[in-house]
């Protein structure tokens, strides 16, 4: 049998320490003796567990632990190249903490992303309904961080909202570093430490919440195999959490994601899970829930159900305003927006024009993202009709806003912007958009 790989993942966490071979079969020797199994490792085992040999399955967390306290951060079988432990010798928990930092961390290296967002949209993606994961983490799982409180948990809602806020203003590409680090380095490890349980489950909470917004940011980078991933963490946390908030509003972002890519079917299948889990659904949820359910059916050709839920979304953002008005939420402007959509998919470009420019006109100032991409696409529109000067001087207003943001999903519509602009440069308007674009335009994005 020929010789095992060198095992990457542990000499890397072996030179990170900065052991000798003799300091660390030590550690593991002394481990063993804090857990009543006493151990008589010496160099030759190590440097054979770094050639890739398997230490022996008792021995493997003891190794994790051992890294663990060396680095002051956890660390997972997966980083070490070790084989997860049985499915029977784990708890849900630990196996989903242990995924969310191998996921944050591969996400933290750049030398991964490529790897990560490989595939786009997954179809066949199963999503799990309410029933199937709500409480099926451990309600207590004592772990080796330290006992965390209700201010630990607004520490991570207050990060979140921080980081959403920088996510709307600047991009994904700006806001999601941060977002991976601190799921790495903070959230993810309370999620290890001792709690009394309705602290537990706040922070599973916040955690998942955490999760839904980094997925959603990898979706601005085009990245929807890692923003999958992402959300299926989110899934599974706010379930434990027993949190319908965030479950229904991470499957409405997957329902987002299908749609924008064209999946139709898939994007229908997901806004509908997303409106069943909710059946308690206040006004302004109802109206975020049925919008999507009304844009997916839209894609599907099911224009009487389309016109249905637009409007149940419309009444239900009606009584919702005149309850209270909410900011950072689904408000009037993301209604238009998805009234514009149904009415583009449904063949009326007239009417998507009319939707989008009213929601243009009371779309908050800080989604400046939001407003780049959106003004983009009635540009594009407007040039559908052959209404020239109109689409030049929108996405000329696109453009005020474009060079403070690092967003894929933005750079992907004024690329369009270039190609849709070409053809008409002889018309003096649109070369001095032209003109204007290519000098806050980066230039791989320019056309050949």
């Amino acid at each position: 049998m020929a010789d095992p790989k060198p095992n990457e993942g542990l000499v890397r966490l072996y030179r990170e320490t900065g052991w000798t071979l003799r300091q660390f079969a030590q550690e593991i020797n002394r481990l063993g003796t804090e857990r009543g199994t006493p151990l008589r490792y010496r160099e030759p085992s190590v440097h054979q567990w770094l050639k890739g040999h398997l230490p022996k399955e008792a021995v493997r967390p003891l190794t994790l632990e051992a890294f663990a306290r060396r680095l002051r951060r956890p660390v997972t079988y997966g980083e070490t190249g070790f084989p997860s432990p049985p499915a029977e010798e784990t708890s849900t928990l630990p196996s989903t903490v242990e995924g969310l930092l191998d996921l944050g961390r591969q996400d933290m290296d750049p030398s991964r992303r490529s790897v990560l967002g490989v595939g786009l949209f997954s179809v066949a993606l199963t999503i799990p309904h309410w029933p199937d994961v709500i409480g099926r983490m451990e309600a207590a799982q004592k772990g080796h961080v330290r006992r965390i409180g209700r201010a630990d948990v607004q520490a991570v809602a207050a990060m979140t909202e921080r980081i959403s806020d920088l996510d709307d203003q600047f991009g994904g590409r700006t806001a999601r570093p941060m977002a991976a680090a601190f799921l790495v380095n903070t959230a993810a490890p309370y999620l290890r430490a001792e709690a009394p349980d309705d602290v537990r489950k706040a922070m599973m909470g916040a955690v998942s919440d955490l999760c839904y917004l980094t997925g959603y940011m990898a979706v601005d980078e085009g990245l929807h195999g890692l923003a999958q991933r992402y959300y299926l963490k989110a899934l599974e946390l706010a379930g434990a959490a027993e949190d319908h908030l965030t479950f229904c509003t991470t499957l409405r972002g997957m329902s987002v994601q299908a749609v924008d890519l064209g999946h139709g079917a898939e994007a229908m299948r997901l806004a509908d899970a997303a409106a069943a889990a909710s059946p308690q659904a206040g006004p302004r949820m109802r109206a975020f829930l049925a919008g999507q359910q009304a844009h997916a059916a839209a894609q599907t050709g099911a224009r009487a159900a389309a016109l249905t839920y637009l409007k149940e979304a419309e009444v239900a953002m009606e009584k919702a305003e005149s309850q209270s008005k909410a900011f950072g939420s689904y408000d009037p402007s993301s209604l238009l927006y998805h009234a514009g959509q149904v009415r583009f998919e449904l063949g009326d470009v007239a009417g998507s024009i009319a939707a989008m420019r009213e929601s243009d006109k009371v779309r908050q100032s800080v989604y400046r993202r939001a407003r780049v991409r959106h003004r983009c696409t009635l540009a594009e529109r407007q040039l559908d009709l052959g209404h020239l000067e109109a689409a030049c001087a929108t996405w000329t207003l696109a453009l005020e806003d474009y060079p403070s943001l690092q967003s894929g999903r933005a750079d992907e519509r004024i690329e369009v912007m270039h190609s849709r602009i070409k053809p008409y440069l002889k018309n003096p308007v649109a070369r001095d958009l032209f003109e204007r674009a290519r000098r806050v335009t980066p230039p791989g994005l320019l056309p050949r």
